[in-house]
């Protein structure tokens, strides 16, 4: 990244596709501006170094997911029109990303890694280590490594090998002749995946202070020759191939999902070739000739000047312990009411939100295990998006199973890279005799709700859980969101109605309060959105905030359109891609969208209206996307008591919408620009705001309590 493109600049413009009409910025050149905004966090000084590395893994991570989905399914819709040119998108796109990447190595080798060394975090090359590290690399390639590689000559009994979707391979061009006396010129070699990608060299054989560490690449390069007796070895590179990671079953052929889907996920490693990575000093005629084998166009070659897997050097985090180049610990809050009492006596007397990260999940898992324990409790119901390999929540619902209770889990077994986690779970609770669903053929259930039964006085209670994030023990302590507890009669009943629809399939009751796609969702959004336009051309005043991931629908953009057109005055806080082109004239005056990329990610969805002081609040599992309005299983619940209505608007928007440390002001042509305090303002993040406001966090003027996480 050159001088001039300071933390602090604009990032470049993302122009909409020539061929779409101009009231829609482009989807994926949207989602590449945000990795954008994120890799300005690895350049800013503010946010502690390690961190800074982090931001970078995480834009990598970004990268990758991009070609495995966006990329990967345009080209194979392309195919599908019989298209033999690639979409004029994806030209665009190869431009972003090509940019992007060498920005994101040029931070890495001029900045990040430079500083490093300096505080004594140093990652040696080959010609970097002294003589006594090279022996002992030279030791562990011999002992660890080499019985672990297998080196494919290619001829025609040795074709050109299965290459794993993002491993670490090698090619390596030969002079002279093998042991059979033929000229095979090209040999395939493969990093063991099992082997970890930075290591940490002995202190003792140290020149330096501090942690000395190597690549796992480096060792390989180091000793390449080694494997190749007799033969010189002329060139070689490593190399990584992204391939089309989305998986799909015929949902109406199949007769069992989970099966067929413990099937397509061993092909999933194997899918369709969409990008290729080498060095940047791979010789031309390898690089072509990996392209060929993987028929790969050569506008998604990447010549990278550093590790081609750079999500694997967030290992070189976890061997650094400088509690100064990370962010401060921040330790979430245990809400009060809830702290040594009984959580269903809590519950009767008043609804309970929490905010996460800076109120602690445990409510969420006590909630849970208090009623598998509870002899009073008769069943539990669960919808199951994201919950990670380990879960003391899922292990809550098995034990509830064993002890007799009525467990129903509408467990999601198409969440995207997490179908070997839910599949696991699926097959415990069934076990234990567990009523477990798959949701509804042909669309994902994104919904976030638990309930509880429970026998009172002779009469059943309901309690549930309504929340905006994943059932997810790791992700509730890095992601933004608000869930609520509630013994509501209304809104639990109302979220057994939807279990009902989940499991029976039977079309659901008319719901008071609950708005459920793909029945009522999008159509409630749009009616609110026009009684706040209707408001304002009766002359009162009329205003929508929303926040959300993000947004791309385009019957929801027109109604905000139309809305803003008649006066009402709307701001929206868009974390990711946005397709709606703000303060066009015209088009969008009364209309901003900002996106914060914080030390937390920001994944709350939430929706305000005004509508004549009745102050509307609303929270979802959903976007504003034509996904997650009309394929997937989504709910959105109201806050009906006044006092948690406040606490939302005063945690959840109305910070959001002074930050100027965190923030970037998207403007009409797709360009976002970075907000910063005038001389009339004071310096203000949200997030810190919210660490302050609940404890456990530095003093607002630490630097580095303005540091961010993106994802």
């Amino acid at each position: 990244m050159s001088k001039k493109e300071k933390p602090s600049a604009t990032v470049p413009a993302v122009k909409a596709n020539a061929g779409a009409t101009q009231l829609f910025l482009n989807r994926e050149l949207s989602q590449l501006a945000f990795n954008r905004r994120v890799l300005a966090q690895a350049e800013d000084p503010r946010i502690p170094l390690l961190e800074r590395l982090r931001y970078l893994c995480i834009v990598s991570s970004n990268l990758d997911e991009f070609f495995e989905v966006r990329v990967a399914s345009l080209l194979a819709q392309s195919r599908i029109d019989g298209d033999l040119h690639e979409p004029p998108v994806l030209e665009q796109a190869s431009i972003e990303c090509h940019r992007l990447i060498d920005d994101q190595y040029g931070i890495l080798n001029r900045h990040v890694l430079p500083e490093l060394a300096a505080a004594g975090i140093h990652l040696l090359r080959h010609q970097e280590r002294n003589d006594a590290q090279r022996a002992w690399v030279k030791d562990f390639f011999e002992r660890e490594v080499r019985p672990l590689l297998t080196p494919i000559g290619l001829d025609p009994a040795h074709p050109f090998p299965q290459v794993v979707n993002k491993s670490l391979n090698f090619i390596v061009e030969l002079s002279g002749k093998d042991a059979f006396g033929r000229g095979t010129a090209i040999a395939i070699l493969k990093a063991p995946r099992v082997l970890p990608r930075v290591i940490r060299l002995p202190d003792a054989l140290s020149d330096n202070q501090g942690v000395e560490l190597c690549l796992l690449s480096s060792v390989i390069h180091a000793h390449v020759a080694d494997l190749f007796a007799g033969r010189e070895v002329l060139a070689y590179s490593q190399f990584r191939v992204t391939r089309n990671s989305d998986l799909w079953v015929d949902e109406e052929e199949v007769k069992n999902l989970r099966q067929a889907l413990q099937s397509e996920l061993q092909s999933r490693q194997f899918g369709v070739a969409v990008r290729l990575e080498v060095a940047v000093n791979c010789p031309p005629h390898l690089s072509q000739f990996l392209l060929d084998q993987f028929s790969i166009n050569r506008n998604r070659l990447y010549a990278v000047d550093g590790p081609v897997n750079m999500v694997r050097l967030s290992e070189l985090i976890e061997h650094a312990d400088q509690p100064a180049l990370r962010f401060p610990v921040f330790t979430p809050k245990f809400p009060p009411q809830l702290a040594g009492g009984d959580q269903f006596a809590v519950l009767r007397k008043s609804d309970v939100l929490l905010h996460h990260p800076f109120q602690s999940f445990q409510p969420v898992v006590d909630f849970v295990r208090n009623a598998a324990n509870d002899p009073n409790v008769l069943a539990i119901k669960q919808t199951i998006y994201r919950t990670g390999m380990n879960s003391d929540l899922m292990e809550s619902l098995i034990t509830a199973a064993q002890r007799g209770k009525e467990v129903t889990v509408v467990v999601e077994l198409m969440a995207r890279f997490d179908e070997e986690a839910n599949i696991n779970w699926a097959d415990r609770l069934e076990r234990v005799g567990a009523q477990v669903v798959y949701g509804v053929v042909g669309m994902k259930t994104h919904a976030k709700l638990a309930l509880v039964i429970r026998r009172e006085e002779g009469q059943l209670r309901y309690y549930a859980h309504l929340g905006t994030g994943n059932y997810h023990p790791t992700t509730t302590k890095l992601y933004t969101d608000f869930g609520m507890l509630t013994a509501n009669v209304a809104l639990a009943m109302e979220a057994n109605e939807i279990f009902m629809h989940l499991t029976s399939l039977t079309k659901p009751k008319k719901l008071q309060h609950l708005w459920l796609a793909p029945f009522t969702l999008q159509k409630e959004f749009i009616r609110a959105i026009r009684n706040e336009a209707a408001i304002a051309r009766a002359g009162r005043p009329a205003r929508i905030i929303a926040k959300m991931n993000a947004l791309l629908d385009e019957s929801v953009i027109r109604a905000l359109y139309a809305a803003g057109a008649d006066g009402v005055k709307i701001d929206l806080i868009v974390r990711g891609a946005c397709a709606l082109r703000p303060g066009v004239p015209g088009l969008s005056e009364n209309i901003t969208v900002r996106s914060i990329v914080g030390r937390f990610l920001e994944h709350s969805r939430i929706f305000y209206f005004r509508n004549d002081l009745a102050h509307d609040v609303y929270l979802s599992s959903a976007d504003w996307m034509n996904r997650n309005l009309f394929r997937r299983i989504e709910v959105a619940f109201p806050i009906l008591d006044k006092a948690l209505k406040k606490r939302i608007m005063s945690e959840g928007l109305m910070p959001y919408l002074k930050d100027n440390q965190n923030a970037w002001q998207l403007d009409g042509q797709g360009a976002y620009h970075r907000k910063r305090p005038t001389a009339r303002q004071a310096a203000f993040s949200a997030q810190q705001f919210l660490m302050t406001r609940f404890g456990s966090a530095p003093a607002p003027d630490e630097p580095s309590a303005q540091a961010t996480t993106g994802e």
